[in-house]
Parts: structure tokens; C-alpha cells; sequence
């Protein structure tokens, strides 16, 4: 494995004074997509959350390039790490470029005044997404695949070296979410950005990820490039499901699962 751009050394994180996640170390690549996946409640989302500082570690440390992140200021730490949590929301009346806009509050100075190329950055963000022509919409009146493009322009915006996502297709109907996923590869090959997204879709982690880290229960239970990890194999242990693999056109499987393990 290259070396890591984040880091979770040990971590233990705990919610509402019950630890859900124990003493997991896990690291990601720079320049791949990672996929964090496993059962709900596994703490999934806690993790992606404590390696963006939105939750604290009771145990441990995150590090970004080898530095702690709790060293960081959140206007140093923003202008690294970008995070879009599940549902995220904004007022009714605000666009789409208002949203982008949003994403370069971390760059501007004293009073919030912008820097001169913010205007560069939020332009190249909605192109990026294939979002210049929606700019004036309003968000409200956005399909939900827009709306997602909308949000990952607004974290785009940030500049970030590093992209989390928590369930990217939540609630997305097969098109926009195979949208949103050749969207993050995009983003992905052609800028280097490195992208971990919790997902509950396996064939997902299989198709578009690099590198995948399995979670249950609170603990790391492997990780490693998906066609070696994500198994039929791996869905009974750790999913408690019998699934069919098949091989699919493009030469990488696709797991179907047909039963629960008895």
C-alpha cells in the first residue's frame, strides 16, 4: 500500500457514553477511492466522522500527512477535508452556485471577505459536476441526483485533497446513482482526488473503489483492493447472507445475494 494521506491509529469512539468503535487502525491511500462498508450500526459512519474531526476519538488519533488533526484549525482543517454526512440541508430559497459558494468560506480572510479567485474556483467546481447550467436553480426544485451534484460542487469548491462521503446514492434511483458514482471516479482519475464513501451497495465498492476497509461491529475485520476482499465469503461472515457471484462484461464480479445464512 502507498502511503497514507489519513490515518486512524487506535481509535476508540464513543456516543452517548457507550463505545462504538474499538481500537481500529485504518488507512487511506492517497489518490484512490476507499470504501468503507459493513453491517448498519457498525460504526460506519462514527468512523468517517472521527477521521473528519466532526466526532471526537476517546482513544487514539487521526492524522493527516503525519500531522495530528486535532492540531489543526477548522479553517486549516476544512481547507484539507471535505465531508458530506448523510440528508444534508440548506434553506429553501438558496442555488445551486449560492451552495458552491459556500465551499470557499474556509479561504476567505477577516470578515468573511473572498479572495480573488474564489469566483475561479466555485466556476470550476459547477463544470466539474456538470452543474454550470443549473447555477441559478434553486435547490428545492433539484431531482435528487442534481441535488447530490450540487452538494459534492460545494465541497469541491473547498479544494480539498480529501473527499468523504457518508451513503453518496441514498435514496437514489440506479441512474443517478451510477451518475454520482462515475462522477466521483472522474474526479477521482482526472484530479487525484482521494474520495472514502461509506456505501451500503457492495457491487458499488467492487466496481468503483481501489480499496476497501470492512467494519462490523466496531472493529476492522480486513481491508485490502475489493476483488480479493468483497466475497460471497465475505457477505456470510460478516452480513450473514448467501450470495451468488457472476462475472460481469467489464471483467470484475458482481455479487447477487439469494438467501439469508441459516
Amino acid at each position: 500500500m502507498m502511503q497514507p494521506i489519513l490515518e486512524a491509529r487506535h481509535i476508540d469512539i464513543g456516543v452517548n457514553n457507550k463505545t462504538i468503535v474499538h481500537d481500529l487502525s485504518l488507512q487511506i491511500p492517497e489518490g484512490k477511492i476507499t470504501a468503507i462498508i459493513g453491517p448498519n450500526g457498525c460504526g460506519k459512519s462514527t468512523t468517517l466522522k472521527a477521521l473528519s474531526r466532526i466526532w471526537p476519538c476517546q482513544q487514539g488519533s487521526v492524522v493527516f500527512k503525519g500531522r495530528d488533526i486535532k492540531s489543526f484549525t477548522h479553517r486549516e482543517l476544512a481547507q484539507c477535508l471535505a465531508i458530506l454526512t448523510q440528508g444534508p440541508q440548506a434553506p429553501a430559497d438558496l442555488t445551486v452556485q449560492d451552495l458552491a459558494e459556500m465551499g470557499r468560506f474556509p479561504h476567505r480572510g477577516f470578515l468573511g471577505r473572498g479572495a480573488k479567485d474564489d469566483g475561479r474556483h466555485v466556476e470550476w467546481a459547477l463544470a466539474q459536476t456538470n452543474m454550470t447550467e443549473m447555477r441559478h436553480r434553486l435547490l428545492h426544485t433539484l431531482s435528487g441526483g442534481e441535488r447530490q451534484r450540487a452538494w459534492i460542487a460545494m465541497a469541491l469548491a473547498q479544494r480539498p485533497q480529501v473527499l468523504l462521503l457518508d451513503e453518496p446514492t441514498t435514496y437514489l434511483d440506479i441512474c443517478h446513482q451510477l451518475e454520482v458514482m462515475q462522477l466521483l471516479l472522474k474526479l477521482n482519475r482526472e484530479l487525484g482526488l482521494t474520495v472514502v464513501m461509506v456505501i451500503h451497495d457492495l457491487n458499488h465498492a467492487i466496481q468503483y473503489a481501489d480499496y476497501v476497509a470492512v467494519i462490523k461491529q466496531g472493529r476492522l475485520v480486513t481491508c485490502g483492493e475489493p476483488q480479493q476482499i468483497v466475497t460471497a465469503q465475505l457477505l456470510a461472515q460478516v452480513f450473514r447472507v448467501q450470495a451468488d457471484e457472476f462475472a460481469c462484461s467489464n471483467g470484475l464480479r458482481a455479487l447477487l445475494p439469494v438467501d439469508l445464512c441459516r
